[in-house]
């Protein structure tokens, strides 16, 4: 037991001394929060929930040092943000896949809660594929596919480093949801294209539908037919939003989007980009035993 925890000790430390200069504390005129390098030129990635609507601001790195930055551009929908120091700062940190991650492994987080800069916590993947509701003003609005992970979370952990046991960031970590919950925008190729398109235009055009879901299997009988195993159960469909236009409901079983298979939030993630705003999106979901098609036109997220 004591081998398997110094192990543990080990490996956690390890991550914390190869993660922790590459994170920032960030100061702007209303709050703070945390940031990573990810970028030598500079670039740092947070939230778009830290940034808010301010436009600059400081970075605290783990030695001491400080860089004034700009918001180049901030995306609600996935809550990320990018931002530029003038000035200089540490090298980037390696950035990692989170759709390579399995519930039970090891993580880390790290990051700058009640402004204690370079605070480690460990903890598991709890879970995956979670989406966040998160009201803003009058608009409710999904934060998609996000990492659930039991490290402890607290107010300016926001925008820190979610790292795996090799010290790759797979994760922005972007709320606390309650007791020993926390939640952490992955890593991925649909969050990499987000943040290379905040970095080149400022801004990403987001296509939005409004529906959260969880994974769920098919029926056997439906999965023969389709030669599809799994598809996304609708929990909670927002009000008003394209899905609910559409006719969507909680408890449909979507199947396909745009006549691509889905079987995760991050499914329909990856075609909610500019080019289907405003176009008639055919879904087909298992409602009541048959399979029937909707055409939801999602809207542009705006704000």
């Amino acid at each position: 037991m004591e081998d398997a925890m110094d192990a543990y000790s080990r490996a956690v430390s390890t991550v914390a001394k190869t993660v922790t200069p590459h994170v920032a504390g960030v100061q702007l005129a209303r709050g703070s929060g945390s940031a990573v390098v990810f970028a030598d030129d500079g670039h740092l990635l947070t939230n778009a929930h830290v940034v808010s609507d301010h436009r600059r601001g400081v970075a605290t790195f783990a030695d001491g040092s400080e860089a004034p930055f700009d918001v180049v551009g901030s995306d609600p929908l996935s809550d990320l943000a990018v931002l530029r120091a003038r000035g200089e700062t540490p090298s980037a940190a390696v950035l990692g896949d989170a759709d390579e991650l399995v519930v039970g492994q090891l993580v880390v987080a790290i990051g700058s809660p009640l402004g204690f800069s370079g605070t480690v916590t460990a903890g598991v993947v709890s879970a995956l594929g979670r989406a966040l509701p998160v009201r803003q003003g009058r608009t409710t609005r999904v934060i998609e596919d996000v990492i659930q992970t039991d490290a402890a979370l607290n107010p300016g952990n926001s925008g820190g480093a979610l790292a795996d046991s090799a010290g790759r960031v797979v994760g922005v970590n972007t709320a606390v949801a309650g007791v020993g919950l926390g939640l952490a925008v992955p890593i991925n190729a649909t969050t990499r294209r987000i943040i290379d398109t905040l970095v080149v235009e400022g801004r990403v055009r987001r296509a939005y539908l409004g529906v959260i879901g969880v994974p769920a299997p098919l029926p056997d009988d439906i999965a023969e037919r389709t030669g599809q195993s799994a598809g996304l159960r609708v929990r909670e469909v927002v009000p008003g939003g394209p899905a609910d236009r559409a006719g969507l409901h909680a408890g449909d079983l979507v199947l396909t989007v745009g006549r691509t298979r889905v079987s995760d939030a991050q499914g329909i993630q990856r075609q909610l980009f500019a080019e289907v705003i405003g176009t008639a999106l055919p879904i087909t979901v298992l409602r009541n035993g048959a399979m029937v098609d909707v055409y939801a036109t999602p809207a542009e997220l705006v704000g």
